[in-house]
């Protein structure tokens, strides 16, 4: 996906308004190290608290690499590449990290567009 976007070629995919769950890799990092640090256990959602609609991320990831973000990748087109695999694609997920919140560990990053600036620099 990066390598598209860099070349300015990237675009929403499908509709875009699929959800889409995010998360900064410094938040992972220290949600992982938290979860050992308090001895919890089970499934934890590692994503930010906010997610995006593929639109919207597709346009911030742009804006970051100062490229255009406008070539949407057709639904019809993807399905016919991914097939069954697809629905991971054109179906997003609007996953929150509710168990994680829930057990006191806060997110540094909130903000996408200040997210990629940061991993993108």
């Amino acid at each position: 996906m990066l390598p598209l976007f860099r070349l300015g070629l990237g675009g929403p995919i499908g509709n875009g308004r699929q959800y889409l769950a995010w998360i900064h890799i410094d938040d992972m990092v220290n949600g992982i190290l938290w979860l050992l640090d308090n001895d919890l256990r089970g499934p934890f959602n590692m994503v930010s608290p906010y997610p995006v609609r593929n639109e919207q991320f597709s346009h911030a990831l742009g804006h970051a690499l100062k490229r255009p973000a406008i070539l949407r990748a057709p639904a019809t087109a993807i399905r016919l590449l991914m097939g069954e695999s697809s629905v991971l694609v054109l179906g997003g997920q609007r996953a929150l990290p509710k168990r994680l919140e829930e057990s006191g560990f806060g997110f540094r990053w909130f903000d996408l567009d200040e997210a990629l600036a940061d991993v993108i620099r």
